[in-house]
């Protein structure tokens, strides 16, 4: 996808991820994600920040609170946005900024792609629910976890295996084949085996 198809794409799916949420009981909101540590509506805030860009000052200032870890900045940050209001604010912040192509200073379209695509399952998939990604997204989002490298070194952990799309035209890697839908792969090129596991077929790792 290029640009304009990258930005349509988040917006599309910003305003899925708060159709999704605007169905959700309290409990549900308070449900672990399949994020570590994050609940539902850590992971909603997480991607509802990300057009409202904190200023400088506010992020160097979490930084330092965060030791420099940026996994534990992401969480702060997340966590503090989701305790300061309640969810039916973040489901309208989703919507509000679902258009908005404003970018953290350490971050990219493509990226963002990445991240929408990844964390609208997050949600769904522990709450039983279906979030849809669309396919181009999908595919460039898994071609992004897949050369990217840090934060999920994908070549590295799936050395010796083949992941094949079976509804995309997407492939990579070499060595003993995966086989699945690609939002499935896209959870196993991010960290996300078990949770991948019951659509895939072949050697997939746990």
């Amino acid at each position: 996808m290029d640009r304009e198809d990258s930005w349509q794409a988040i917006a599309t799916m910003r305003r899925g991820l708060a159709d999704l949420l605007d169905q959700l009981t309290d409990q549900e909101w308070e449900t672990a994600s399949l994020c570590a540590g994050w609940r539902v509506r850590d992971v909603a805030a997480h991607v509802a920040l990300a057009p409202q860009v904190p200023g400088v000052g506010t992020m160097l200032a979490d930084a330092v609170r965060a030791g420099g870890r940026f996994h534990r900045l992401n969480h702060d940050l997340a966590v503090r946005h989701a305790g300061a209001r309640p969810p039916a604010r973040l489901v309208e912040e989703l919507r509000e900024h679902a258009a908005s192509r404003r970018l953290p200073a350490v971050t990219n379209y493509r990226n963002i792609v990445l991240d929408v695509a990844v964390h609208g399952q997050d949600v769904a998939i522990p709450l039983g629910l279906d979030f849809a990604v669309p396919r181009e997204a999908a595919i460039a989002a898994a071609m992004r976890a897949w050369t990217m490298g840090w934060p999920f070194w994908a070549r590295r952990r799936l050395r010796g295996l083949r992941l094949v799309a079976t509804d995309a035209d997407w492939t990579a890697g070499e060595g003993e084949a995966v086989h699945g839908p690609i939002d499935a792969l896209l959870l196993l090129l991010t960290g996300r085996a078990a949770a991948a596991a019951p659509r895939l077929t072949g050697p997939v790792p746990r």
